[in-house]
């Protein structure tokens, strides 16, 4: 013998039920979008090419990962970008800032390393230790190294972002999202990217402080004072 069971009344049990149901799920998408399109539009008109980026005293390039203690291929692409900048002009002091939390782990010193290997003298890299995400590398380099205008580098899934973020944090930007190849690690880069713009419209809204702010550190503007004498 077969139980027929009735319905269970809720929102789904009607027509209009689900409907709302629908309209909910399609409200809660669309929410979920909001940060990303506000990073596209600050973004909008400030990205750029290392060929026609715009000339400043401070280029900015984020931590990407080690790989042996060396920088990974993504951020050595970005860090092939500052070196491009720095030959050509656009960029007399480049500002690396990334993660040295633990004593085996350190991004600034790497990216140093390979930057001066490229032909950027050493005198002319800044570093910041305490770039720990995307917000704390903007605020810290308006309020402890003193940027207020800069170009950014980064890969092309977060270069929105960044402008975003160090636009809110006081420091004209521009960005430049460098070229790779669409791998796995890229595709993963894109997707993580829908989260990260919500956690980065939180920051631009309540301007938390760093993880790590510290006291100021002439480091940007002794480099940029040596090139005047």
């Amino acid at each position: 013998m077969k139980l027929k069971l009735k319905p269970v009344p809720g929102w789904t049990g009607t027509v209009a039920g689900r409907r709302r149901a629908v309209q909910a799920v399609a409200a809660a998408f669309v929410l979920a979008l909001l940060p990303s399109a506000w990073t596209h539009a600050v973004a909008a008109d400030r990205l750029r090419s290392t060929a026609d980026a715009p000339a400043t005293e401070v280029a900015v390039v984020f931590g990407a990962g080690l790989w042996n203690g060396r920088p990974t291929p993504y951020l050595a692409r970005r860090l092939d970008a500052a070196a491009e900048l720095y030959r050509t002009g656009k960029a007399k002091v480049v500002l690396v800032t990334g993660d040295n939390s633990r004593t085996e782990y350190d991004e600034p010193d790497a990216m140093r390393t390979y930057l001066t290997a490229h032909g950027v003298p050493g005198d002319r890299i800044v570093s910041d230790y305490a770039g720990f995400d995307t917000w704390d590398s903007c605020v810290r380099a308006k309020e402890i190294f003193g940027v207020k205008r800069a170009v950014l580098i980064s890969q092309g899934f977060h270069i929105r972002r960044a402008v975003a973020l160090c636009d809110a944090a006081g420091v004209e930007s521009y960005g430049v999202g460098v070229d790779d190849e669409h791998d796995s690690t890229w595709y993963y880069g894109g997707t993580r990217e829908v989260f990260a713009a919500g956690k980065a419209a939180l920051d631009a809204a309540f301007k938390p402080e760093p993880r790590f702010m510290g006291p100021k550190e002439p480091g940007v503007s002794r480099a940029l004072g040596a090139l005047a004498h």
